[in-house]
């Protein structure tokens, strides 16, 4: 066997390794569970799925960096992202949608719709296994929402599912914190089948989408960009729950809505031809 590169090898792994963590704490959820419990571990498993979003973004960059980047690496990264990224998010979806109460018809919608996001990220890592280059400095743009951020998406439901509440009550101490709960409970168990099924199809589209670590933080920039992006952090940092659910699916879906909105306005600045009568 060829030599590996170590540290770069031991960074993919920890991204398997949370995806499998998350699926862990994920299996703890169930009916039986307190209100408490049930809310940390969404927390957590929606975590983990954002620690193993961590561990992909360095892989590939210290692999780069080190110049030890190979095909080895490339397929090690794909079959960690498909547990992570893939198989992690499909089994927290079970739990977070409606699915999880003992409804048969509504099980079973929910098991489809997972099965289907799990399916259309590994169609979409396969893709991109094919149509990825050895340069980095063509990878400015996707084919599809990349799968890590739609990971995200669920990883940010589950994270908002398991803490929002409890932000609330912070800053509303005299509400009631039983309906505040049942309020993202249900807005949670409604929005994630539907979110799902909408980024399981934009992961397997042609939809551009920017490669955002790269412009961040590739080149030198000015000043007031850092400052925007220390600004940015501390945001996410203060308000974690709501702004990691904006940031997600606000790339998710921003642009698909932008682009159809712009093929709307074009449609209608096109002039009709003129029909001369007979």
């Amino acid at each position: 066997m060829k030599k590996i590169a170590i540290v770069p090898t031991l960074l993919t792994l920890g991204n398997g390794i949370c995806g499998f963590v998350a699926i862990t704490f994920a299996s703890k959820i169930n009916d039986a569970e307190s209100i408490a419990n049930c809310d940390l571990y969404f927390a957590v498993a929606g975590w983990f799925i954002v620690a193993a979003m961590i561990f992909d973004l360095f892989d590939g960059y210290v692999a780069r960096l080190s110049k030890t980047a190979s095909k080895f690496g490339g397929e090690l990264d794909s079959l960690c992202d498909a547990i992570s990224f893939g198989v992690a998010p499909a089994f927290l979806l079970l739990k977070m949608g409606p699915g999880w109460h003992p409804h048969p018809l509504l099980h079973q919608i929910v098991a489809g719709i997972a099965a289907l996001y799990m399916v259309c990220t590994v169609l979409r890592l396969a893709r991109f296994n094919v149509d990825n280059t050895p340069d980095p400095a063509v990878h400015k743009r996707f084919r599809g929402l990349p799968s890590p951020a739609a990971a995200g998406c669920l990883a940010s439901l589950a994270i908002l599912r398991g803490g929002l509440a409890d932000k609330v009550l912070l800053v509303w101490p005299e509400l009631d914190p039983e309906q505040i709960r049942q309020l993202v409970l249900r807005f949670v168990e409604a929005f994630a089948p539907v979110g799902a099924v909408v980024i399981a199809l934009l992961m397997v589209s042609v939809t551009p989408y920017p490669h955002v670590t790269k412009q961040i933080l590739r080149g030198r920039r000015h000043v007031s960009h850092i400052v925007q992006l220390l600004f940015g952090v501390l945001i996410i940092v203060l308000l974690r729950e709501f702004a990691l659910f904006v940031l997600f699916w606000g790339y998710a879906l921003g642009l698909p809505i932008r682009n159809a909105l712009m093929r709307s306005l074009k449609r209608e600045e096109t002039p009709t031809p003129d029909v001369l009568p007979r």
